[in-house]
């Protein structure tokens, strides 16, 4: 009786400790989306301009030019569209966490108000990552308008798909909160982002098929989180269930829990 009694109370504790957990990220949240919704054409368009890019030299420009069948799609901008997705995404959830932490800490002194917030620090991060998902997603539903139009297929929208994207915008916007704890200034950021976000970019599979790699390159390529995204989003789009590369989402999925472990025990040191 006193070993159920014990379970009740854990259970009913643990319950509520989520509950609790849910509530307070989402309060944090809400102070970043009250300032983010004024400048949702801002967000949006930044990280529009590099995937249209891309799109336009090699999608449209080297694409036309190659003889060669893609091995997913049937041209090369079919291809690479589920990775310009990954990308926007990617560089956005990033980026925009990374400045609006730093922002907040370097410029405007108001974080320390956050770290006086009564919530657990698990809270503090999610909240923040939270933002970070939605500035990504808010800016690759514009590539994949873009896509859908350029395709006319609306995998693009599917389940999978879309799994696969809010888990990319999780890790990277997680990676974007750690980063913008713990930079100094703006040209950390900087430094960051040309030394880890650029790099990627390009070998994240977002422009060819890892698996054609040599064997010391194909393991660097396969060290990056992009590129189980870039590999998970092309087979949503373009394969068959019977071909989904299903591994990439627990992959994603433990990274960025990882990386929420990592945030909540920086927020829970953290001194400015």
């Amino acid at each position: 009786m006193t070993s159920h009694s014990s379970l009740s109370v854990r259970q009913a504790f643990k319950g509520s400790f989520i509950r609790s957990v849910i509530a307070d990220s989402l309060t944090v949240f809400w102070g970043d989306w009250l300032d983010l919704r004024v400048r949702l054409p801002q967000v949006v368009a930044s990280g529009l301009v590099s995937p249209l890019i891309y799109i336009l030299a090699f999608g449209l420009g080297l694409g036309r030019s190659l003889t060669i069948s893609p091995p997913i799609g049937d041209t090369y901008l079919q291809f690479i569209l589920p990775g310009m997705v990954a990308l926007s995404s990617m560089t956005i959830s990033f980026g925009g966490t990374t400045f609006s932490i730093c922002g907040e800490r370097l410029y405007s002194k108001t974080f320390e108000e956050i770290l006086l917030l009564p919530v657990h620090p698990l809270a503090l991060f999610l909240g923040k990552m939270l933002a970070g998902v939605v500035r990504g997603l808010m800016t690759s539903a514009s590539v994949l308008v873009i896509a859908i139009l350029f395709t006319g297929n609306w995998n693009f929208l599917h389940p999978l798909f879309l799994l696969l994207l809010v888990l990319n915008c999780s890790v990277f916007a997680g990676l974007g909160v750690i980063v913008g704890l713990n930079v100094k200034s703006l040209e950390g950021v900087g430094l960051l982002n040309n030394f880890l976000i650029v790099p990627m970019s390009f070998l994240g599979a977002t422009f060819f098929d890892p698996r054609t790699l040599p064997l010391l390159l194909k393991g660097i390529v396969y060290l990056l989180p992009l590129t189980y995204a870039s590999i998970g989003l092309r087979a949503a789009a373009f394969l068959p269930l019977s071909e989904f590369p299903w591994y990439s989402i627990p992959i994603l999925l433990v990274i960025a829990i990882i990386l929420s472990a990592i945030g909540a025990y920086q927020f829970a040191h953290q001194q400015d």
